[in-house]
């Protein structure tokens, strides 16, 4: 099959491209980055007033309609210069608009997507908690009890990007305890209104996406209403895992904007510095490196989108989802690295880019699933026990 875009979708390459190239450029995107806990809301207007937010959103909610493939041309294309700034309209896709879409009932939609689709509302991922990482249903203590009209949610998540400035967080909680042993806890997945009583939110310091603050969120016995379950309770993984492997794709096709910008700036780079009489580029183990950059990005392109034709097309894709999260991670991580190693101590300086797409794209192979609990998976869909 030949993964290429059909001439829609590569107008909307296009304009997403010359958007970002006239409201976003690297130099831009590099300065937003340097603003850590400073939210770019300024980055937020602006892509709703392109209409970014409404992309994958079916049009009867006012949004702009479009599928897996669409949002991969986005994030792409996005990702090429603002690196883990992406998540500004990512975090929120995928919180809001495909949680929601996939998971909510048909008030839920009304109620949100359409007021996502404008920007008047932003959403952040609570998941995480500090002694569970991967373990994530496992070893969850954040608990919901039922109450009346509702439930009560005591606990702590981590890693929750986005939280100070979101409106709702997509959480999930246990809610109930297994009836034999050895099962999995029972959870549930709500809409959290960030400004309920009892939530506090803390900004974690880290090396990356550091104006896209991520969060400590402490719970302390928050009443959320029976109308903000998403899905139904106690089966809140279950609504969850239908959103799970169009985020890692979605990961793979930011990891791939970021292997565009890194031989963007190399390119550019060796064609113009000069050593011993001449232009770098010329040099053959430098022509090596750019050579290996550009067949990671060429692989990473093709596993990226056939894994969005995949999805679109209603497939099991769990298994292509994996590979993608997993090569596309490890091809990022070692463009920028070569992206650095060509601009020499230049790599180094906060004014170039290989070392923020660096930065950025490290935590792929952690999150949102660890490469080694991926492989893993992996694995087991060929026929192998788990082996956790």
């Amino acid at each position: 099959m030949l993964l290429d875009l059909d001439q829609d979708r590569r107008d909307f390459r296009d304009f997403v491209r010359s958007w970002v190239h006239k409201n976003c450029p690297p130099d831009v995107a590099r300065d937003l980055e340097k603003r850590e806990h400073q939210y770019p809301h300024e980055l937020w207007a602006a892509m709703a007033e392109a209409g970014f937010h409404a992309v994958g959103i079916d049009e009867k909610y006012g949004g702009q309609g479009g599928d897996a493939v669409d949002t991969a041309v986005l994030a792409r294309e996005l990702a090429r210069s603002l690196a883990g700034l992406t998540w500004v309209w990512g975090v929120p896709s995928f919180a809001g608009a495909k949680a929601i879409g996939h998971a909510g009932s048909e008030e839920q939609k009304q109620e949100y997507l359409p007021r996502l689709a404008r920007g008047e509302i932003k959403f952040s991922i609570a998941v995480t908690e500090p002694s569970g990482g991967t373990d994530l249903v496992g070893a969850m203590r954040t608990r919901a009890t039922k109450a009346d009209g509702g439930w009560r949610i005591t606990g702590q998540k981590m890693w929750s990007t986005g939280a100070k400035e979101a409106d709702y967080l997509l959480l999930l909680a246990r809610s109930g305890d297994p009836e034999a042993p050895g099962k999995r806890p029972l959870t549930t997945l709500f809409l959290v209104p960030v400004d309920s009583p009892g939530i506090e939110t803390r900004y974690i310091p880290k090396i990356a996406m550091r104006a896209m603050g991520s969060c400590e969120v402490f719970l302390d016995d928050v009443f959320v209403p029976d109308a903000q379950v998403l899905g139904e309770p106690h089966r809140g993984f279950r609504a969850l895992t239908g959103s799970l492997n169009n985020e890692r794709v979605m990961a793979g096709a930011v990891a791939l904007g970021c292997i565009d910008g890194v031989l963007d700036e190399a390119l550019f780079h060796v064609k113009t510095r000069e050593a011993f009489g001449k232009t770098i580029g010329s040099f053959q183990i430098i022509q090596q490196y750019i050579a290996e950059i550009a067949l990671s990005q060429k692989q990473a392109e093709l596993m990226v989108f056939d894994a969005a034709w995949r999805e679109v097309s209603g497939e099991d894709y769990l298994r292509e989802a994996n590979m993608v999260k997993i090569v596309t991670s490890e091809y990022a991580v070692a463009a920028a690295d070569k992206g650095i190693q060509i601009l020499g101590g230049l790599g180094l300086a906060q004014e170039t880019h290989a070392q923020r797409f660096w930065r950025d794209t490290r935590q792929f192979r952690i999150a949102p699933i660890s490469n080694e609990m991926a492989r893993n998976t992996l694995a087991e869909s060929y026929g192998l026990p788990r082996s956790f």
